[in-house]
């Protein structure tokens, strides 16, 4: 499946989860996604840059986004009672576009940020609450590696006050606390 066919194929599985199990799921499938995708980037701009365009920066910075999807899938870990559908990542057999699926992958990682956020919220179990926080800030970063490959790669890249949802980038900053304090949402861990 080509790269940006699957981004797409798994960001609509994660739109449709509705258990926290299934988010759980969804979120390692995406991490998964985006280290396989990293790493075919990483060996087309290989060949680009072999042929005379950008040089070796884009190709480290995909292997480092390659190594951040995989932490972040780590953190998350595979969830235990995970339909037997497989790694979907497996599916991948192409990439067209590097900057366009590296942009694609952005919003995956948004996403996959903002889903995990919302389960451990809603955590009542500390194992899940913390496989979940963990899991959003090893995608995060997996998020800003993206940015970085896409302004190696040419493209500006997006200002995030323009492109994130008020709260966003500041919860996965962990710098706002105050912020989700004031609105009465729980800030600590579940107890247990």
């Amino acid at each position: 499946m080509e790269a940006q066919r699957l981004i797409k194929t798994t960001r609509h599985a994660l739109v449709e989860a509705r258990s926290a199990t299934d988010v759980t799921v969804e979120a390692w499938q995406a991490c998964r996604v985006t280290e396989a995708v990293a790493q075919a980037a990483a060996l087309a701009l290989t060949d680009r840059a072999l042929g005379g365009g950008p040089g070796c920066g884009p190709v480290e910075i995909a292997r480092a986004l390659a190594e951040a999807g995989a932490h972040a899938a780590e953190c998350i870990g595979r969830p235990p009672d995970e339909p037997v559908t497989g790694d979907r990542a497996a599916r991948l057999s192409e990439l067209a576009d590097p900057l366009a699926t590296v942009r694609e992958l952005r919003v995956l990682l948004r996403e996959v940020c903002q889903s995990l956020l919302v389960v451990a919220l809603g955590a009542e179990e500390q194992s899940l609450y913390w496989s979940c926080v963990d899991g959003v800030d090893a995608a995060f970063e997996a998020r800003e590696l993206a940015t970085e490959l896409m302004g190696a790669l040419g493209e500006e890249p997006p200002d995030p006050a323009a492109t994130e949802p008020a709260g966003v980038t500041e919860a996965a900053e962990g710098s706002s606390e105050e912020g989700l304090a004031r609105v009465g949402v729980r800030l600590d861990p579940p107890p247990g």
